[in-house]
């Protein structure tokens, strides 16, 4: 049957609208033309005119004529002569109707566009910026890092592609981090795992892609999906991306970089990193202080340098080299670090020195003239007394717990004991399943609640040498913290009744809670998402590095220890930092600090712990305070 011209025009029109906004505006605006033209014809032809006129109407005056009344329907009260009220009526109520419904049309594609915008839609044009992909609590760690590095450059932009509103983004930006020289943040809303969303960021224009796992189950996934995404995207660039994220498994390594394997791909592998960070520190107060002083931008950074002057010597003597920075190892010509390599070890003409400074510009050698070193206040290397067997108590579980056992028994002699005690379900078949063959420990595991003061009671604290503190990362960030500053305060009382000293380390989830927890004065706060943010932020200003990172936390070679002053110089006399990186030269380690035990619960002293110091400046320092050095062991 044919179709009827009825049912092809609905057909024809049904088409137009679902070409969508910019059909009706255009149907509707040249709908509003015809009836004035209509109109303006009408009268120009028929010669209606008002009372009083004489002579026809032109056609150009009568479609203005029109078009007036179209626009304002209050224009046609003045309106006399009959034909001419006629026409002019019809014109009003079409403007009525058509003009009313084009303006509604407008508005609606105005509000529609502005909608968009705020959505955080439009095309990013932005070239060397940094990208960050994701949105966690890790995001404004990173922020503010870049925020404080990029304070000097004048240009500086960082985009952030999350799946989130954008409005919602800003507001919680504009709360939580602080703005710092010209440096601007650009939000835009997308799925991170979405390659046609991901082009809104411009990715193939950034110098440093930062990509943050979500907060669930599976991060790891995302997280491979994101950097596929990238690595594999039909519009990539020829040159390398520099990527930089966090795995939680190990067995997803190999994955990633099968991923990025023409691409500079750098994870961090935060469950081993942060269980390495937490066995250390519950052994060594203020180590965790330490690894943020180096992480953060916020004084002095790791730089490398090709220092020709430095040719020829060993690295013993460059450790002496320079009055305002603490050389830590050489980088290799093929991008091998030797971190506190073997003192007689010659720096080649290629080699570079790696040290930490103010910035890269004040890498100077000093005056050797006026270098001063006290003979006479450095100790020698005596016979290291045999350890003893310890006792460590860890309150609470999350899924770093069985690498933090393992890795305590690579640090402790033979006959300790590690003590875990968490509220969940069936716990101890969990950690023994898990935790492997332990050499130097004996494993006690018990199910009960952290928070009751009975149960720590009855565990006689104060007969252990370390306690732990981890928080449960099967409860909400605020919850978990809530009962881990709980148990903390429980320990602080019982620590003061009791003069046998333990050292207390506890793990935060949200940098906030850090001020609150302070009250009870504990030894060390690890905040494990905001140490990981902080090397991520790092290795996106310079992915050189990754290798000097890798070789701090790893559990083989050299590592940061803090050891007694009292080994290395005199105590209660003052004493240049020379003298103290010569004493540990001298025992074949690299002195790049100190602690000051009376300032260990002064937040703005950095509680005591002070990196890279001016090495002519004399110290008077105590039997509390500690030498930080690096070395084997």
């Amino acid at each position: 049957m044919k179709p009827s011209f009825r049912q092809k025009f609905k057909y024809w029109f049904d088409n137009q609208m679902s070409r969508g906004t910019p059909a009706m505006i255009g149907m509707l605006f040249v709908l509003s033309l015809a009836v004035v033209f209509v109109a303006g014809a009408i009268i120009s032809i028929a010669g209606f005119v008002q009372e009083g006129q004489t002579g026809r109407i032109p056609f150009g005056e009568a479609a203005w004529e029109s078009l007036m009344r179209t626009l304002d329907s209050g224009t046609m009260g003045g309106d006399t002569g009959i034909g001419f009220r006629i026409v002019m009526l019809f014109v009003t109520l079409g403007g009525i109707f058509i003009v009313s419904a084009l303006i509604g049309v407008l508005n609606n594609a105005i509000e529609s566009q502005m909608d968009r915008l705020r959505k955080g839609r439009s095309q990013v044009l932005e070239s060397n910026h940094t990208l960050v992909l994701g949105w966690s609590a890790q995001v404004f760690t990173v922020l503010n890092e870049l925020m404080t590095a990029n304070e000097n450059q004048p240009n500086a932009r960082i985009v952030v592609l999350a799946d989130k509103d954008k409005v919602e983004m800003e507001d919680e930006i504009r709360e939580r981090v602080e703005v710092r020289g010209k440096t601007r943040i650009i939000c835009r809303s997308g799925s991170p795992i979405d390659p046609n969303d991901l082009e809104i960021a411009s990715p193939h224009e950034a110098k440093a892609i930062i990509i943050l796992p979500p907060e669930n189950e599976d991060p790891d996934t995302d997280v491979i999906k994101t950097a596929l995404a990238i690595t594999n995207n039909p519009n990539r660039r020829a040159e390398p991306y520099h990527i930089i994220t966090q795995i939680r498994h190990a067995k997803n390594m190999d994955v990633l970089k099968l991923v990025g394997e023409k691409d500079n791909v750098q994870s961090v592998l935060t469950g081993d990193l942060i269980a390495r960070v937490v066995a250390q520190t519950s052994r060594q107060s203020g180590l965790s202080v330490v690894y943020t002083e180096l992480m953060d931008f916020g004084g002095d950074e790791i730089y490398f340098k090709h220092e020709p002057g430095l040719t020829g010597k060993t690295f013993g003597e460059a450790l002496l080299a320079y009055e305002d920075s603490c050389v830590m190892g050489i980088r290799k010509p093929d991008g091998k670090i030797r971190l506190n390599p073997p003192m007689d070890s010659r720096i080649e003409t290629d080699d570079q020195i790696f040290a930490i400074s103010a910035d890269d510009d004040t890498i100077r050698l000093a005056d050797v003239s006026l270098i001063r070193l006290g003979e006479s206040h450095i100790h020698p290397n005596g016979k290291p007394a045999k350890p003893k067997p310890e006792r460590c108590l860890i309150l609470g579980w999350n899924r770093s717990g069985v690498t933090i056992v393992r890795e305590l028994d690579n640090y402790v002699p033979k006959g300790s004991q590690v003590t875990v005690v968490a509220d969940i379900y069936n716990i101890e078949k969990q950690v023994r399943a898990q935790g492997g063959k332990l050499k130097n420990q004996r494993l006690v595991v018990m199910e009960g609640e952290t928070t009751d003061r009975d149960l720590l009671n009855k565990l006689n604290v104060q007969d252990y040498d370390h306690v732990i503190v981890l928080a449960y990362s099967t409860l909400e960030p605020q919850e978990a913290d809530a009962k881990t500053l709980v148990t903390l305060l429980h320990l602080r009382d019982m620590a003061e009744k009791d003069e046998t000293p333990f050292s207390i380390v506890s793990e935060m989830l949200d940098l906030r809670n850090r001020e609150l927890a302070e009250a009870t004065q504990v030894d060390d706060f690890i905040v494990s998402e905001h140490l990981v943010s902080l090397m991520m932020a790092q290795l996106s200003e310079n992915s050189e590095l990754f290798g000097v990172f890798t070789d701090i936390f790893d559990p083989e070679g050299a590592e940061i220890y803090l050891k007694p002053m009292s080994d290395y110089v005199s105590l209660g006399e003052p004493v240049n930092f020379y003298t103290v990186v010569e004493a540990a030269r001298r025992r074949g380690e690299t002195a790049i600090g100190y602690r000051i035990a009376s300032e260990a619960k002064e937040a703005a002293k950095s509680y005591g712990v002070h990196t890279n110091p001016r090495k002519s400046e004399a110290v008077v320092f105590t039997s509390s305070d500690k030498a930080i050095v690096i070395a084997e062991g």
